[in-house]
């Protein structure tokens, strides 16, 4: 998925999501905007696992 795809998907700007993926760690965003990329990407079949303190990361799901 390109940045421009995915922010179509999470209607969030390009630009706020290159700003979010050249942060290590936590992202300084607002909850609604993590929380539409989360969306857009569980749609597109990632699954995110683990807690942000604890293991977190991402896999892919099986396609349906």
């Amino acid at each position: 998925m390109t940045v421009a795809e995915l922010s179509g998907a999470a209607e969030v700007g390009v630009a706020t999501i290159k700003r979010l993926e050249s942060v290590d760690g936590l992202p300084p965003a607002h909850a609604r905007t993590l929380d539409a990329l989360q969306k857009a990407l569980e749609a597109a079949g990632v699954e995110f696992i683990g807690a942000p303190d604890n293991a977190p990361g991402v896999c892919l799901r099986p396609p349906r």
